[in-house]
């Protein structure tokens, strides 16, 4: 039998502009999971997605959860399983004031480095499980058939915290369950090398007020002898890390250790440079651990960051008030072995350990995952990265994630399988932020690379 990638490569290239137009449809929904008034959205993306699924072939569901619906497909036969998951929800707005149009009027804007397509959810997700899909066409249109056997899984609540999916998982999973997980929610390592992601940092996040005197005082009355939450919580804050960065809190290092030698080589071998990566957004000097390099701060070293701070008066002009509360958000980023309970304990400790008499602290917790590391000896590894490699001409490089991924991890606990983690986002497609893009390049090589990846698998 002659090899059909080289006509199905030829059809997704000239499926391009349809391609693109079914894109612009599941884009011009705006299913924003986080706010109650977008819940019907939420269950309009999961019937377009039944939809579309359908049309290819699949056996496509709806399924109820206590939140938004997953979406559930099987399709294609033989001896080799795989599941793909993606999420069909996307990120508030906020500021709409810095949009150059309407987030949910997407058009195919062309700038200086190429044609984008600009829009909400753009990139994360929607245009990236697109490409999956429309490589699944490719093959039916140009074969009669996928070349494999492919579940499907689209979640509605990936952009607030995933409250429904591990349930779901375990009321599924013996339908759920297969030989490998595709992900396609990460980006390429630069503009022209395909990443396959292989490990990825846990997340912790912990919202701490601090509350003294029973209102706000006048700072000229009480100033002195009154004591001042804010003034408590920004010196606890302050000593969260030493003069060498490293993060104050007893037992954070527990179950950190180093990368293996022959990862660490691999991305030496990438040629790294901390000092142009901190200038794309104005800044020159590392802050993080002194000694290590930038890629092992980013991709094999934990984290403890304040997000945000509020105290006392903050609008327009000044008021001389000695506050009666201060707010703060910290977040954690975990490796290795990190276990979220337990640190989310010690770090609630270490700060309760610091309150003087006239302060008490309570937590608001936001939820925690372990990190996770893929076993890239699977030899399912070797083929995704030889098929992306053939694709973009470059090595496919194995490479760290510096943010979470929560799904990742729960394939492999709650459902024992590792999970291929490869997409094609760029670090300038502003995702969770205004003006969000998706190159239309990615896009094109996106689908290209999943029809290799398929042909590979089978």
């Amino acid at each position: 039998m002659s090899d059909p990638i080289p006509a199905i490569l030829d059809r997704i290239d000239d499926d391009q502009p349809r391609a693109l137009d079914r894109l612009m449809e599941l884009l011009r929904i705006p299913s924003i999971s986080t706010d109650p008034d977008h819940a019907d959205d939420c269950d309009t993306a999961a019937d377009w997605l039944v939809a579309e699924l359908t049309h290819l072939g699949f056996r496509a569901t709806k399924r109820d959860t206590p939140g938004h619906p997953m979406v559930v497909a099987h399709g294609g036969e033989g001896d080799r399983h795989v599941l793909f998951y993606g999420h069909y929800d996307v990120q508030p707005v906020d500021p709409l004031s810095e949009w150059n149009r309407k987030p949910f009027d997407p058009a195919i804007e062309s700038t200086q480095r190429g044609k984008v397509i600009r829009a909400r959810g753009a990139s994360d997700d929607k245009g990236q499980l697109m490409t999956f899909l429309e490589a699944c066409r490719a093959w039916k249109a140009e074969t009669g058939k996928l070349p494999l056997r492919i579940t499907v899984l689209f979640e509605g609540e990936e952009e607030s915290g995933s409250p429904s999916l591990v349930p779901f998982l375990c009321a599924n999973r013996e339908e759920l369950s297969a030989e490998i997980a595709l992900i396609c929610d990460t980006g390429l390592y630069d503009d022209k090398v395909p990443a396959i992601v292989t490990s990825l940092r846990g997340l912790l996040a912990e919202e701490v007020t601090i509350t003294g005197p029973d209102r706000d005082l006048h700072s000229g009355m009480y100033g002195g002898p009154a004591m001042n939450p804010a003034r408590v919580l920004t010196r606890i804050l302050g000593g969260l890390h030493d003069d060498a960065g490293r993060v104050q809190v007893p037992g954070f290092y527990d179950g950190v250790g180093e990368p293996p030698a022959e990862v660490a080589e691999g991305w030496t071998a990438l040629g790294f440079s901390t000092e142009a990566f901190l200038g794309e957004v104005g800044l020159s000097h590392a802050a993080g651990e002194r000694g290590r390099s930038g890629l092992e701060m980013l991709w094999s070293r934990p984290t403890a960051e304040i997000n945000g701070l509020t105290s006392g008066y903050t609008g327009r002009g000044f008021k001389t008030v000695l506050p009666s509360t201060a707010r703060a958000k910290v977040s954690f980023r975990l490796v290795g072995g990190q276990d979220p309970d337990r640190l989310r304990a010690a770090f609630r400790d270490w700060v309760i350990a610091q309150m003087p008499p006239d302060c008490h602290v309570t937590f608001d917790g936001h939820g925690g995952a372990a990190a996770s590391a893929m076993s890239t000896g699977d030899p399912v590894f070797s083929l995704v990265r030889r098929a992306l490699s053939e694709e973009w001409g470059r090595e496919a490089a194995f490479v760290g994630g510096a943010g979470s991924i929560p799904i990742a991890g729960y394939f492999q606990q709650e459902l024992g399988m590792e999970s291929v983690l490869t997409g094609f986002a760029r670090d300038d497609d502003q995702i969770h932020s205004p003006n969000e893009k998706y190159d239309v390049e990615s896009f094109r090589k996106g689908i290209r690379s999943w029809a290799r990846i398929l042909g590979a698998l089978a």
